[in-house]
């Protein structure tokens, strides 16, 4: 478990790096077909900071997924190892203000790891957030 200290840093560093990790696929992220597959349910925030599709994935769609991820995967790691934190604690955080940006009628993966749909409710937090 984290300490609170260190809970608290990655949670600064990575609302820091929140704007770069998401600017880093920012052209992907505007592409008409990741707005669709947002919008339409098909893919979704998770608790791991990474997007997931929700249903059947189509070859466009994981391909399109995939590419944000590594992506992702890249700055997470480099904001990981400059907070002296892992990789998955980093994404961790990441994931959590994700899902917190997450707007009414978009996919997040609830604690339990399943898909649930924002209303103007705040969404379900993994207790490990910060």
């Amino acid at each position: 478990m984290m300490s609170k200290l260190r809970t608290t840093t990655l949670a600064l560093a990575a609302g820091a790096a929140a704007i770069t990790a998401f600017a880093v696929p920012a052209n992907a992220q505007r592409d008409p077909a990741y707005a669709a597959a947002r919008s339409s349910g098909q893919i979704g925030e998770q608790v791991d900071g990474y997007l997931g599709i929700v249903g059947s994935p189509t070859p466009a769609l994981q391909r399109l997924v995939d590419d944000i991820n590594i992506k992702r995967r890249a700055v997470y790691a480099r904001k990981a190892q400059e907070n002296s934190a892992t990789l998955e604690e980093y994404a961790l955080t990441a994931g959590c203000q994700a899902i917190m940006r997450t707007v009414p009628g978009e996919k997040y993966q609830a604690p339990d790891r399943t898909w649930k749909t924002r209303t103007s409710a705040p969404p379900e937090r993994d207790p490990r957030c910060p």
